[in-house]
């Protein structure tokens, strides 16, 4: 009984000891050496690439936003509940796609309404947007129904419409939309893109210079 009590007590001594080593190492060491190594090489990227303006954090380059007056650049459409989800207000809860098939005929109903939409918004006293003109990206959302870019094409379409409701020149919005687009990732991987937050913020501060 001895022995035994004795082997017990060792074996479970060992046992704690090896728990107390690998908590040490594995939930606090290496927690913190991958904060600190995320922190000092990739602090944008680790803190939720977070975008500030004036200071403050506004949003993510990551997520979409939407509830931008008509004087700034519009995101995609985002999904959400109801029978007008095409165009319903971000929300993360809500993260999806409609799931519905490109001949379902109340997507193409939706698709229809939002073109529309998108025309009569975008159409100024001297420049007439074409429905030919309006980019599927304008009138379909993303998988994630968050996407935080849109197309060039789209960007563009808005630029008579920003630059007349904020008293700018049409050069002047263009030449944003220009610095704000990206090529594709790695020079082959998507799609060029223009970030709706970033590209606002810069409207804003633009409008507050003029």
């Amino acid at each position: 009984m001895n022995n035994s009590f004795v082997n017990t007590a060792r074996l479970l001594g060992a046992g704690l000891r090896a728990l107390l080593v690998l908590t040490a190492l594995t939930g606090i060491l290496y927690p913190l050496a991958v904060t600190g190594v995320a922190q000092a090489f990739f602090p944008t990227t680790a803190n939720g690439s977070e975008t500030r303006a004036d200071g403050k954090v506004v949003g993510s380059s990551l997520i979409g936003q939407q509830g931008y007056s008509l004087d700034y650049f519009q995101p995609r459409p985002a999904n959400g509940l109801g029978k007008n989800s095409v165009n319903t207000q971000y929300a993360l809860i809500l993260s999806g796609a409609t799931n519905r098939s490109a001949d379902n005929p109340e997507l193409v109903t939706w698709v229809r309404a939002a073109k529309a939409g998108v025309v009569k918004d975008n159409s100024t006293a001297d420049y007439k947007v074409k429905p030919s003109q309006v980019p599927a990206d304008a009138v379909t959302s993303s998988a994630s129904g968050l996407d935080p870019d849109i197309s060039p094409a789209y960007a563009q379409l808005q630029v008579h419409r920003v630059a007349e409701r904020n008293g700018l020149s049409l050069a002047q919005v263009e030449k944003l939309v220009e610095d704000h687009t990206d090529g594709r990732t790695l020079g082959f991987i998507g799609e060029p893109r223009v970030n709706v937050l970033e590209l606002n913020i810069a409207v804003r501060e633009l409008v507050g210079k003029t």
